[in-house]
């Protein structure tokens, strides 16, 4: 049986925060350290939300990034700021994407230190320098975008027009936020598969084409290319779970009271003063507050206040598959080591055509046959996830994320959705190894494979997020109309903000909407 939560030592507080994920925990740090008395009420029975290391595998000590796995948008501010004591590594290998040619397997590797490396494997794979050519003029583009984008991501947020005048480029500004990212694509790269590779960064988590109109794709590409002003991805040192650690501690120590197994049922506000209604364990408790600030997903926040929520709800669109290796496996492409080739992004089935394919098959309500997929090893950058034994003894983890699985697939099909999503990103990795990934995996305590699936439907139940989408609801490009909305945290209630994922400039392990919703409720 779990202890009763703690009771809070106030009956009214200057910040109530619904939910105690890093954006909350963000936020809490920052308002607690300006003197305000702060409340974190969150569900489950530890911080963190999807921002965790856990043993994923009983009687196998390795901590793994559960849910989210990687950082890239997390600004030094927020770390300077708090005073976080946490670190993250660089990958140098950035990708790497096997595939056959001419009957023979091969591989796309792309070395972010030895530009002289990738070049040879884009003239080996594609017959010229042009596609390498054109791939270096194609980041660099988004790198000039990220150095004038990123910044702005913690302050007032900026209109449209200010925004493009910021960027101060026009051929960039119509590819990344006027015209579908397809067309891009199409126009700068003609190999299939190097436009896949690209291609990825907007679809990850996201149910969508290149040619959407709605430009969701390209709202999510760019908050996978601007991160850090640089585009780079980095492992963080001791799993996810450090992150969410140093941010407890520095919520703590500024004073902020954090309690756990508490779950916000109902929120009531008249936009000056608010009361939450909140159940821990048996027993409805109810506190006061002056602000409130939600880091669960607006829909969520919608059936606190007892609202209907935007319809349609959101939709996650994503497999995630944690394993624990004895060995890397051998690859068909013998010129590439496997230590490389897991150690950045391994793309699966993702070339331009493959990716389409998936997207309608899963539009019609399929689950693909070779559904896309990207695998990276946490263990190679950083092998304090596991114990010394186990690193002794050469096991790895690894990490697959998959795309164009879209919840209404396993909503529609169950158990048989998942199975089969499984094995539709399971086979083409198969394809690709020289051995059976079969014949890698460890074994738990109970002899059974360390291998664990996560779909859409259990991430709504395990973490709340609705539809278990992963930004909360589709990103936002990062403007909009300050005078509304000054911070992009703001709610129809004047003290109501949003500090989580679904605010303007939210998604992905950043912190911003934590920041810039205390910001925001410092500023009132």
């Amino acid at each position: 049986m779990q202890p009763a939560p703690e009771v809070p030592a106030r009956s009214s507080y200057d910040a109530v925060i619904v939910g105690g994920g890093h954006n909350g925990l963000v936020a809490a740090a920052y308002l607690a350290r300006a003197g305000r008395s702060v409340l974190v009420l969150e569900r489950l029975d530890h911080t963190g939300g999807a921002a965790v290391s856990a043993p994923a595998f009983p009687g196998v000590p390795a901590r793994l990034s559960r849910y989210s796995y990687l950082v890239s948008l997390l600004p030094q501010k927020i770390v300077d700021d708090l005073g976080l004591r946490f670190t993250v590594r660089r990958r140098r290998i950035s990708s790497y994407t096997p595939t056959v040619r001419g009957g023979r397997p091969t591989g796309l590797l792309v070395d972010a230190a030895d530009p002289a490396r990738t070049a040879a494997r884009f003239r080996e794979l594609t017959g010229s320098e042009r596609e390498f050519t054109a791939w270096q003029e194609f980041y660099a583009m988004t790198s000039r975008v990220a150095e004038r984008v990123f910044p702005s991501l913690t302050e007032p947020l900026p209109t449209r027009e200010e925004l493009r005048r910021r960027v101060d480029d026009p051929v960039a500004w119509a590819a990344l936020f006027e015209q579908p990212l397809g067309e891009t694509l199409e126009q700068t790269f003609a190999d299939d598969l190097v436009r896949g590779v690209v291609l990825t960064d907007a679809l990850i988590g996201t149910f969508t084409n290149a040619h959407d109109p709605s430009l969701r794709q390209n709202r999510c590409f760019l908050y996978h290319v601007i991160g850090g002003g640089t585009g780079e991805w980095h492992v963080p040192v001791g799993g996810m779970g450090a992150f969410t650690d140093a941010l407890v501690d520095a919520a703590a120590a500024a004073g902020a009271e954090l309690r756990t197994g508490c779950e916000v049922t109902a929120l009531a506000t008249d936009g000056t003063t608010a009361e939450v209604t909140y159940r821990a364990g048996d027993t409805e408790r109810r506190v006061g507050a002056r602000q409130v600030l939600c880091g669960a997903a607006p829909a969520t926040l919608d059936r606190l206040l007892g609202r209907p929520a935007e319809q349609p709800g959101p939709e996650g669109a994503q497999l995630k598959v944690n394993m624990l290796l004895r060995r890397l496996p051998r690859l068909r492409d013998t010129a590439v080591d496997p230590r490389d080739a897991f150690a950045g992004t391994f793309h699966i089935a993702e070339s331009y055509t493959e990716l389409e394919t998936a997207y309608r098959l899963a539009e019609a309500g399929r689950v693909p046959s070779a559904a896309p997929s990207e695998i990276y090893c946490h263990s190679l950058t950083d092998p304090s996830v596991l114990s010394p034994e186990l690193a002794a003894q050469g096991y790895q983890t690894l990490t697959l994320f998959g795309l164009q699985l879209p919840a209404r697939l396993f909503t529609q099909h169950g158990e048989a959705a998942r199975e089969a999503a499984l094995k539709a990103v399971l086979e083409p990795l198969d394809a690709c190894l020289a051995e059976p990934l079969a014949d890698c995996l460890a074994v738990d305590e109970r002899g059974r494979p360390c291998l664990e699936v996560k779909t859409p439907a259990d991430l709504e139940r395990d973490l709340g997020l609705p539809g278990g989408n992963i930004f909360h609801r589709d990103l936002a490009f990062p403007y909009g109309d300050p005078a509304e909305n000054r911070w992009g945290v703001a709610t129809e209630q004047p003290n109501i903000l949003l500090c989580g994922a679904g605010a303007v400039r939210g998604g992905g392990v950043s912190g911003i909407p934590g920041h810039n919703a205390a910001m925001a409720a410092l500023g009132r």
